[in-house]
């Protein structure tokens, strides 16, 4: 056999193994990296659908805010942009640390100098602030003038997750993981940030089926330090996710956050908004990137303050698959 023939017939087998092990969406992407093959789109995106999965993530999220005062009816719209970084981190054989670093940019529609104005009250719990993403202004104020646009607080999540889901009887997996949260003292106005220090715990849990993904990321957050004329944070952020796919690569759906204020009264204490949109991934050269757009409605919120009446989500999430980088090994 000539050089030819066999360099022939072994790229013709490299075509076989390739073809076999990126036609199967929940290969272990490892594994096709090792064999040289490049993963199908189908299969980073069904990835990327994993809150717990062996990929990093950048999200890019915008979203836009309706803010209703209830004192005069009158509506503003405050804006804010997170980024937030996820990996995981092989900790063991058998255990995962999937980790999620986030920074808020917000615009909220108040002077922060009419606000010093009034010397003693306290806007921590304004949108923005302290959990992302933001919901619910929970100051009640008759300010809808001027806007400040500044960094907000930064946070970190991390989840214990093991490595291999359980798997349930009709083929789904349920995904678990449980951990921890902090929050960071970095907003540059008081608008947009809490004055604490926070941290709390977390726990996630996710049905993964072949059509239907739905579950939750519960966060909770008390402050430990900060300023001490600002208000005590005691605040719960669920996060919620339910998604249909429609295929390989597009679903239709929402993750809405649902805010829970424990200083509040029982009018106040939450927004519990639900939501339906849409997101595709599409590939650009080696990168998967998805494309989403949702609107999320409040069908609970504050009685007395400020409050989110709707908001539009807009996100850019960029991803890889973890196992090109060592470190995360």
């Amino acid at each position: 056999m000539d050089v030819e023939t066999g360099e022939q017939e072994k790229s013709s087998s490299n075509y076989e193994e390739c073809l076999a092990l990126t036609t199967n969406p929940n290969e272990d992407l490892g594994k096709v990296l090792k064999a040289g093959c490049k993963p199908s789109l189908a299969q980073m995106s069904a990835l990327m659908d994993n809150p717990v999965g062996n990929v990093a993530m950048l999200f890019n999220q915008f979203d836009g805010y309706r803010l209703e005062n209830p004192d005069n009816n009158e509506s503003e719209t405050k804006y804010n942009y997170m980024l937030l970084a996820q990996f995981p981190k092989r900790l063991n054989e058998n255990w995962n640390l999937i980790n999620r670093v986030l920074i808020n940019y917000t615009s909220f529609p108040i002077e922060q100098d009419d606000i010093d104005d009034f010397g003693d009250i306290d806007f921590g719990n304004l949108p923005g602030t302290p959990l992302p993403p933001p919901s619910g202004a929970l100051v009640p104020v008759d300010l809808f003038d001027g806007r400040t646009t500044a960094l907000g607080d930064a946070y970190y999540v991390g989840l214990f997750s093991p490595n291999e889901p359980l798997v349930l009887d009709n083929g789904a997996k349920l995904l678990l993981g449980a951990g921890f949260d902090l929050g960071f003292d970095t907003a540059a106005e008081d608008l947009t940030g809490t004055g604490k220090w926070t941290a709390g715990p977390s726990a996630l849990a996710v049905y993964m089926g072949k059509k239907l993904k739905a579950g939750a990321l519960v966060q909770h957050y008390w402050d430990y330090a900060g300023d001490d004329d600002r208000n005590d944070v005691n605040l719960t952020n669920i996060q919620a996710l339910y998604y249909w796919s429609i295929n390989e690569t597009t679903s239709i759906g929402a993750g809405p956050n649902i805010i829970a204020n424990w200083d509040q009264d029982n009018d106040n204490t939450w927004t519990v908004p639900v939501g339906i949109g849409i997101n595709k991934t599409f590939q650009f050269g080696d990168v998967p990137v998805r494309f989403g757009i949702e609107y999320h409605h409040s069908v609970i919120q504050p009685d007395d303050v400020v409050s989110s009446e709707w908001d539009v989500r807009f996100y850019i999430i960029p991803a890889v698959p973890s196992a090109l980088f060592d470190w995360m090994q």
